[in-house]
């Protein structure tokens, strides 16, 4: 079976959600902590480091959030890519697609000032607290959202989370999921010329 043409896009916009949802759960208990930048959105390919410019004075909801896809492949034992031969008799195509989504979530932080002064350890450790903090929050939000994300539970692997940055007045996180994407939409049927 093929997959929904619109299945990864849809569950991307569905991480996005989750995700702004947890990072406003979490600023409502964490001192200190901004909530889900303004700027959030599923986009085509790697994002542009965006919104981290001199608007973003006092470390507020500046930066953005960014959810986009890696890579798909099939899967017959997810996670592993299937390499099976397609295009035979009697050769049944994987159950499933996998997708890498990469979110990315980037924050203002401290750079020189005018004079050409480094910023200070207090305020380079307040930047490395919101980072370290969003970490752990993308990380939950994806643990505790992608199950519900289908009627039965939706089978991911969690991948790696790295600092990004700092860089340009943003620092950030990314973190990579893979998720398997059920084949259930009935390929169109092929005529014979």
């Amino acid at each position: 079976m093929a997959m929904n043409p619109t299945a990864i896009f849809d569950l991307a916009e569905v991480v996005l959600a989750c995700l702004c949802a947890e990072l406003e759960a979490t600023a409502a208990v964490v001192e200190g902590q901004p909530g889900c930048p303004e700027r959030s959105c599923v986009v085509p390919g790697t994002a542009a480091w965006d919104d981290c410019d001199g608007a973003c004075e006092g470390l507020g909801k500046c930066g953005q959030l960014t959810v986009n896809v890696a890579r798909i492949y099939p899967s017959t034992n997810f996670p592993a890519v299937d390499q099976t031969v397609l295009g035979l008799r009697g050769c049944t195509p994987p159950p499933t697609t996998a997708a890498e989504f990469v979110i990315t979530l980037l924050r203002c932080t401290p750079t020189l000032n005018d004079e050409g002064c480094p910023p200070s350890c207090e305020e380079i450790a307040a930047s490395a607290k919101v980072v370290y903090t969003d970490m752990a929050t993308v990380a939950n939000a994806l643990t505790c959202c992608l199950p519900g994300t289908a009627p039965r539970g939706r089978r991911f692997v969690l991948g790696q989370s790295k600092i990004l940055g700092p860089d340009g007045g943003c620092v950030g996180v990314e973190q990579r999921v893979t998720v398997a994407i059920p084949g259930c939409y009935a390929c169109p049927s092929e005529e014979s010329p």
